[in-house]
């Protein structure tokens, strides 16, 4: 299991290079070691801006979280996979998803899958990758049993998207979550990467986080409940990073993910969880 923290930051937004490229070179400075771009149809196409990116820094990372599988053919997406591992001197990590917005699929004239049929090409996705690219480090996001099988197998990192901080004496559905990945990838989970994505977090001195993007990306839950999923952090830069070391010590996670809207906050928590790591 990885046991040195690792943190990347997402871009969301398509800006002109001369943004990204300062952007990229500030997240550089704070500390991150991924840069990471979604695949959204709105938003910024990954492999341009990845590339972009990798190309104004040294040492950054760049990766899609995530690509939506079911949107291409696994060669036309190695196709672009391998250029954009060149172009980066090995740097650059692939994220694959299922896709799950359907408008996304009617904006763009296909049809919309089953859920069972884009699991299916996540898993060829998934084994042609491993195949024709086997140097690239591959990531897989998600939380259903069929997803997070394909995960415990093939993946190189793994992304929970699901959980809930558990009340005293309730369930705790993340730990549930990587208890089945563990039975699922036997021996092999040892060497696998966990990672979360934080959604919200204060981005001042008030403690508070901003609940914009978590209430979109899970409407089903009300605040309350949303204040206890792992992806949101509240309070201090201290109570924060207390609770990102309890995240590795209890689930094993030590990779994070924060959005661009975080960077300079989130640089004073990473600040401190490298320090006790020194």
């Amino acid at each position: 299991m990885a046991t040195e923290f690792r943190f990347g930051v997402g871009v969301t937004r398509g800006t002109s290079r001369a943004a990204l490229e300062e952007s990229a070179r500030r997240a550089e400075d704070l500390g991150f070691d991924v840069l990471h771009v979604p695949d959204h149809l709105g938003g910024p196409a990954p492999f341009p801006v990845l590339t972009a990116i990798a190309m104004a820094t040294a040492t950054l990372r760049v990766g899609t979280f995530v690509v939506n599988a079911a949107f291409y053919r696994p060669a036309l997406l190695a196709r672009d996979v391998a250029a954009l591992h060149e172009l980066s001197e090995g740097r650059f990590e692939l994220g694959l998803g299922t896709g799950y917005v359907k408008e996304e699929f009617d904006a763009a004239g296909l049809r919309f899958p089953s859920a069972g049929e884009r699991v299916d090409h996540l898993r060829w996705t998934t084994d042609y990758m491993a195949e024709h690219l086997p140097d690239v480090p591959l990531m897989i996001a998600g939380n259903g049993d069929r997803v997070l099988r394909i995960a415990a197998r093939s993946a190189d990192i793994i992304g929970f998207t699901g959980g809930d901080r558990p009340a005293d004496g309730d369930a705790d559905p993340l730990a549930e979550r990587i208890a089945f990945v563990r039975a699922a990838a036997g021996e092999r989970f040892a060497e696998l990467e966990l990672n979360l994505a934080i959604t919200a977090m204060p981005v001042d001195d008030s403690g508070v986080p901003d609940l914009t993007i978590p209430r979109i990306s899970l409407p089903g839950l009300t605040d309350e409940e949303l204040l206890r999923h792992p992806g949101v952090l509240s309070g201090s830069v201290e109570e924060i990073a207390e609770r990102i070391r309890g995240y590795r010590e209890r689930y094993g996670i030590s990779y994070l993910i924060v959005q661009m809207r975080h960077a300079e906050a989130f640089g004073k928590v990473m600040e401190l969880l490298r320090q006790s790591q020194r």
